[in-house]
């Protein structure tokens, strides 16, 4: 007995860890359906031993009688597909963009708003990677001591930028090691092999990029507290799963390191490292939230600085999306056959 499950974008880095990711917590999938592009027609990927073909979306007339939909094609594809399954019936948890911020669509990190899947209509959002854990370490601090800004430099790895990023860096690397010019960008703004990029995403008119403004709205919505700061830079780094984070929250109330050492040791969903820190490849193929080098600032007083490091192909996308569609089942907002 389960749920029909519809993966779109299921020949993606993040449409085959929602796969890998299903599998792995038993999530109760009793019928799969997978789709993708025209180009991925008929490929087979594999789920619990068994082979399933890959279906080109734009050939489908009805999304009737599935019950969940894990999308991660884009924002463009969400756009116009999510609310046809949301009309036939499908609950979708969407990967893109398109919906973070629109007021009626729940922004759901499982540890931190949980309760926001029953508000949904038919969509929920997943959030931006790098948001996913920096609230996850925000939230048992913001319980206690509130937050009124952070200050966040990301270090984002080229799995963020699909696979044609990892590609790139590989054959950058492979050509440096050759004694070969590299091969230019091109899905990446700038050579990434050896390098460190500040641009993700498109500049806006105030200076930051859409990835930065990402982090500063959708903090926001996540928490209910549109008065939190944000100031974000996002930056590219020659790694290939793991964003890392330096975060340095300014408090509402003083918080010792140690006390919040403490709070984030018993919340769900992070590992405090101790005595060291944690690092993006340590924690590739991780669905929790690292925190180390929790410390007091130097700058905001009452404020804290800290580490954050989590895998963002699956706690930043796939994870976390599963995640949602536990909590629809936990909540009875949809049932097993």
């Amino acid at each position: 007995m389960g749920l029909k499950v519809a993966v779109v974008g299921a020949t993606g880095e993040v449409g085959r860890a929602f796969l890998r990711v299903m599998e792995e917590r038993n999530f109760p999938v009793e019928e799969l359906f997978l789709f993708a592009s025209e180009r991925s027609e008929g490929l087979t990927l594999t789920f619990k031993g068994e082979s399933f073909k890959v279906r080109a979306l734009s050939k489908q007339d009805s999304f009737k009688g599935i019950d969940i939909a894990l999308f991660s094609a884009g924002s463009s594809v969400s756009r116009e597909y999510a609310p046809r399954f949301a009309r036939d019936g499908v609950v979708v948890i969407d990967n893109s963009s398109a919906w973070r911020l629109e007021p009626d669509v729940p922004l759901v990190v499982p540890e931190v708003n949980p309760e926001d899947v029953k508000n949904h209509r038919g969509i929920i959002a997943n959030p931006n990677c790098s948001t996913i854990q920096m609230v996850v370490a925000l939230k048992p601090i913001y319980d206690v001591a509130g937050v009124e800004a952070v200050v966040v430099s990301t270090y984002q790895s080229v799995s963020g930028a699909g696979a044609k990023a990892i590609r790139e860096l590989q054959d950058q690397v492979k050509a440096w090691c050759k004694g070969e010019p590299l091969p230019p960008p091109s899905a990446l703004p700038a050579t990434i092999a050896f390098n460190v990029v500040p641009h993700i995403d498109v500049f806006t008119e105030n200076g930051y990029t859409k990835e930065e403004m990402k982090m500063f709205h959708e903090t926001r919505k996540i928490m209910h507290d549109d008065n939190i700061r944000v100031s974000a830079t996002t930056v590219r780094v020659p790694v290939f799963y793991g964003h890392s984070e330096a975060v340095t929250v300014k408090l509402k109330k003083p918080l010792e390191p140690e006390t919040a050492t403490a709070l984030l040791k018993e919340a769900p969903g992070v590992v405090v490292v101790e005595d060291t820190y944690a690092t993006a490849l340590q924690v590739a193929g991780r669905d929790e939230v690292f925190v180390s080098r929790v410390r007091k600032d130097l700058v905001f007083d009452p404020g804290l600085s800290m580490w954050v490091v989590a895998d963002n192909i699956r706690k930043g996308a796939a994870t976390n999306a599963v995640q949602i569609a536990e909590l629809l089942l936990e909540y009875e907002l949809v049932k097993t056959c």
